[in-house]
């Protein structure tokens, strides 16, 4: 049995939608801190600015950090390494998600000596693919915009295709994709 033409046009239009979503993914719209979301997993996450009342909690969250999500040495693994590194990287804008009242994610934009960023981003594994990395990097753009921040570079692993096609959302373009790592920036 056939459709009426009729009803074939809804399903190809949703489908032909549905291609190019996958294909061309909606762009990350920089957002000013503070915003609250509901994630993926149907929890309330509220991102902001990083505290200096944070710190206790961002300890934490790194110290319960898997260790096979360390991407590049980072962040470390002993919690007295830990705290020595947030010490260093806290020195530029810094931005955080809280669940339930603690950090659970964290973006930094950390000086590199020549007027540029270079960014990162952490979730804890608990709360990815839930729309929580999405959300730091687009209120974190915009508080690093707005802190003074004129552009951002990172390094990301060549394999991970998902977080480059996240940093792409977020306007930025890969400037060496030889090698191990890909260097991708952008201005702001």
């Amino acid at each position: 049995m056939s459709s009426p033409p009729d009803a074939l046009l809804p399903r190809v239009t949703g489908l032909a939608r549905r291609l190019v979503a996958r294909f061309r993914p909606e762009r990350i719209t920089l957002t000013p801190p503070p915003t609250t979301f509901t994630d993926g997993e149907d929890r309330e996450v509220r991102v902001r600015a990083y505290d200096e009342r944070d710190f206790e909690s961002l300890v934490g969250m790194y110290d319960d950090f898997d260790p096979s999500q360390r991407a590049q040495g980072t962040p470390p693994l002993a919690e007295d390494a830990i705290r020595d590194w947030l010490d260093g990287v806290l020195d530029g804008p810094n931005v955080v998600a809280v669940a339930d009242g603690e950090v659970v994610g964290h973006v930094m934009f950390v000086p590199d000596g020549t007027g540029r960023h270079e960014l990162a981003v952490f979730v804890h594994q608990d709360y990815q693919r839930a729309g929580i990395g999405t959300h730091l990097l687009a209120v974190g753009l915009e508080h690093a915009r707005r802190e003074g921040v004129e552009y951002v570079w990172l390094s990301v692993e060549s394999w991970k295709r998902d977080a480059q096609r996240l940093y792409q959302r977020a306007g930025f373009s890969t400037v060496n994709p030889m090698g191990a790592a890909h260097r991708m920036s952008r201005y702001l």
